[in-house]
């Protein structure tokens, strides 16, 4: 009888270490694109981790939704990122900033806003103009 008094008492505490409740959270950044080629910048938050990633539906598969992600890890590559951009505004027709895990490569397209093509190692390909670079640069600089 001590002995089913005892495990009662014990078996709240080990069945409460099999499970683990984790914190998670996804704040849109900003959404530049909700239409038929979405581009969403968002932070991700896990415990005391914090990442961020931009999500777009990839513009290599025209007949295909499929959706790719771009993971940043910290701030600071976000930050990168963020450099890449400011740097290609300033740029000129072809120029290209190259990262371990992605490419941004600046288009001018005659009597339109500048285009850039941003290419992912695993694939992922999308584009977007320079307006909505701006909006990305301002949402990363006020982080």
């Amino acid at each position: 009888m001590k002995k089913l008094i005892a495990l009662s008492f014990l078996l709240p505490l080990l069945t409460k270490a099999q499970f683990k409740i984790v914190n998670t959270s996804t704040i849109s950044l900003v959404e530049l694109r909700s239409s038929t080629w979405p581009i969403n910048l968002q932070r991700v938050c896990k415990e005391s981790d914090t990442s961020y990633v931009l999500n777009f539906r990839d513009q290599g598969h025209l007949n295909d939704v499929i959706m790719q992600t771009l993971r940043f890890r910290d701030l600071e590559q976000l930050k990168y990122f963020q450099k890449g951009l400011s740097a290609l505004k300033t740029g000129n027709n072809g120029d290209v900033a190259e990262f371990k895990d992605y490419t941004i490569k600046r288009v001018d397209v005659k009597k339109q806003p500048v285009n850039y093509i941003l290419n992912c190692g695993e694939g992922g390909l999308t584009n977007f103009q320079q307006p909505e670079a701006d909006q990305m640069i301002e949402a990363i600089l006020k982080l």
